[in-house]
This record gives C-alpha cells, structure tokens and sequence, in this order.
C-alpha cells in the first residue's frame, strides 16, 4: 500500500480525533467542566460523538432560566406564533374564532 494512501486514510483523521481530544482537555478545564478527564476519555474513547456530548453538554453551562422565554409555562409557544388561532379539523365541534358559540360555552362553564 501507498505512503501516501496510509497517511491520508489513516494519519489525517488518527490527527483530528488527537486534536478534538485535545481541544476538549484544555477547555474542559477552562470553562469549568470537572473533572476534564473524564470528558477528554469520553471524547477520545468514542470517536467525534463523544466530541459531540461535550459539545452539549457545555451549552448548558451557559443556561439562564431568567431569559428562557418558555419558563413557566405549560405550553411551549414560540412568541412569534402567540396569537396564532388553531384550525378545525374534521369532526371538530369546538367553536371557530368568529363563532357565537365562545360566549355561550363561557357562560356554562362558569355555572
């Protein structure tokens, strides 16, 4: 077999699961994710993926609940689309947004 096919099918990725490893070593440590070892084996021990589960679970060290915007509530509504009204279906009996039915269902339910 080639020099050169060896290097390229063997040495290029043997060179960047090192380097992610050791990418992972060194911020591991910096942005505080105890202890860095065990990260850098998982990182190493499960080529790109466990790269990857570092990747994520660094993101959540950064997790504010004072800004995330769907705290608290019970369904998670992109604000965007908050004012959005549902479609019927087929078979649907619940009331369009127009409908008159919205004060009479209102009045039953308060009684």
């Amino acid at each position: 077999m080639s020099t050169i096919l060896l290097v390229v099918l063997i040495g290029i990725p043997l060179a960047w699961h090192l380097g992610l490893t050791a990418v992972t070593y060194y911020d591991a440590g910096r942005v505080g994710l105890e202890p860095r070892k065990k990260w850098t084996a998982i990182t190493f021990c499960i080529p790109i993926f466990g790269f990857f589960i570092y990747l994520f679970e660094r993101s959540e060290l950064s997790y504010d609940p004072e800004t995330d915007p769907y705290r608290g509530n019970n369904f998670n509504i992109h604000p965007s689309r908050a004012d959005d009204v549902p479609l019927p279906s087929r078979g649907d009996d619940r009331p369009g947004v127009n409908d008159d039915d919205w004060n009479d269902q209102d009045d039953e339910n308060e009684r």
